[in-house]
């Protein structure tokens, strides 16, 4: 690996880890906590992805691979991972039930837009709605959660009615914090196998984006495109639910992906540090 390489790689590091340290520090994170989370994972890494083929992956060779020392290796062994299936769990669900609320035609008028639903019913209600597509989970459960995050109303009736086109938890949720984890990482794993892309070849990356953007064109560009890109989104979500088992048991075939694509807008005041 060239010095330029390397260099390159390292001004990189530098860019990403500066948004992420301030949301570390914002969130009363210290160097310590992150400098264990960080070897936790180097050495997990190192484990499961680098090993001998054949060969039983060792402390001494992990050792070798990550820069820690043997005794090191084994303390990073024994920290707990942080539990996080509780919050993934909740996130899904919340959004497999908008999507198929907004997908679903047994859940929409003549005009395509979701109906409201009463709570319980032989016909549609939210109660099916939650059984279909948010498992074994109580529908009041579900119901707290996007009363929570402004995604639905209780009508006067008693009936439930959608208001937003996607689960977006609330501002200080667990549930943004949670996005940080499995956006960036989806990006960052689209990268690194462009970086590398094997015979199966690279994934879709693009991005449009100018630097000498007066301030009133921000709410603008965003009002005009959010609407763009909602709708792609949409598209693409009643596509890849026909073809998920979890949404058609029917559906055939070997193995086990998970495969979609994101989008987002980025703003800010030019810096010269993003030089």
């Amino acid at each position: 690996m060239t010095d330029n390489h390397l260099n390159s790689l390292y001004a990189a590091v530098l860019k990403l880890l500066r948004p992420l340290t301030r949301i570390l520090l914002r969130n009363g994170v210290s160097f310590g906590t992150f400098s264990d989370l960080a070897k936790w994972v180097y050495v997990d890494v190192a484990t499961k992805e680098f090993d001998i083929k054949g060969r039983k992956q060792t402390t001494s060779r992990v050792s070798t691979i990550t820069g820690l020392s043997r005794r090191e290796v084994m303390r990073v062994r024994k920290l707990s991972k942080p539990e996080v299936t509780a919050i993934t769990e909740r996130h899904n669900r919340a959004a497999r039930v908008i999507a198929a609320w907004r997908r679903e035609k047994k859940f929409l008028d003549e005009t395509g837009k979701p109906i409201p639903l009463p709570m319980e019913g032989g016909g549609t209600s939210f109660s099916e709605l939650i059984s279909r597509y948010s498992g074994n989970v109580p529908p009041r459960a579900i119901l707290d959660e996007l009363m929570h995050v402004g995604a639905v109303e209780r009508l006067g009736d008693g009936r439930v009615s959608l208001r937003a086109r996607a689960y977006i938890p609330s501002s200080g949720d667990v549930g943004r914090l949670h996005l940080l984890g499995t956006d960036v990482r989806h990006l960052l794993s689209t990268i690194d196998r462009n970086l590398n892309p094997g015979p199966s070849g690279p994934l879709f990356q693009r991005k449009v984006g100018y630097d000498n953007l007066p301030d009133d064109v921000l709410p603008t560009f965003h009002k005009l495109f959010s609407k763009k890109a909602q709708t792609l989104l949409e598209s693409a979500d009643r596509w890849l639910a026909q073809r998920d088992r979890d949404v058609d048991p029917t559906v055939r075939g070997s193995g086990r992906n998970q495969a979609g694509f994101g989008v987002f807008f980025f703003e800010e005041p030019y810096s010269d540090e993003d030089n």
